[in-house]
């Protein structure tokens, strides 16, 4: 019987052969997977010079627990996970560290100095609330809000019910606008 080539196998099998040892098949799942979790990044993150920094530290940690994923199918849910807690580490660690310089905020076309302000400060009060939320809010609204992911797709990379993801987005939703009324 003739070798698959490893681009052909699903990730679960990939995974079992990364938990093994295998590079080459943990490289397949890197290239397979690097654009979601590049664009989950740059949606969470901004457009930053973190952006590659947070998907090469996901997968570093993937590789380092390996032995804890249970279902190798659902690596890609993995994978969003760490990248999620990796980001809103990186999202809270702005709040002690910032340099406005780094931001990168897009300004209005007019980048009249009052509006570019603004635009920094939304930012700014975007990050404090988030950073505010309890885990599990913060991760789905992000993904629903950020993402444009549907109730369906967020409930299926989190393992939860429907429900409880629309439950999450209601508390998520109201704690976002209690927390951002000194910004208005």
């Amino acid at each position: 019987m003739p070798h698959q080539p490893l681009t052909d196998l699903d990730d679960g099998v990939l995974a079992g052969r990364s938990a093994d040892g295998d590079v080459r098949a943990f490289e397949v799942l890197i290239r397979r997977h690097t654009p979601l979790l590049r664009a989950y990044a740059r949606r969470t993150l901004g457009s930053t010079d973190e952006l590659d920094d947070v998907v090469q530290e996901t997968f570093i940690t993937a590789w380092n627990q390996l032995d804890t994923l249970q279902d190798g199918a659902r690596v890609k849910a993995w994978l969003m996970r760490i990248l999620s807690r990796k980001c809103i580490d990186r999202i809270r660690a702005r709040r002690f560290h910032d340099d406005v310089t780094e931001l990168e905020v897009e300004a209005p076309s007019d980048d009249a100095p009052d509006r570019v302000a603004e635009a920094r400060s939304r930012e700014e009060a975007v990050e404090t609330a988030l950073a505010e939320l309890p885990e599990a809010q913060q991760r789905t609204w992000l993904m629903k809000e950020v993402l444009e992911y549907s109730y369906e797709a967020i409930a299926e990379e989190l393992h939860l019910p429907p429900s409880t993801v629309r439950g999450l987005l209601s508390r998520a939703r109201k704690n976002m606008i209690r927390l951002m009324e000194g910004w208005r």
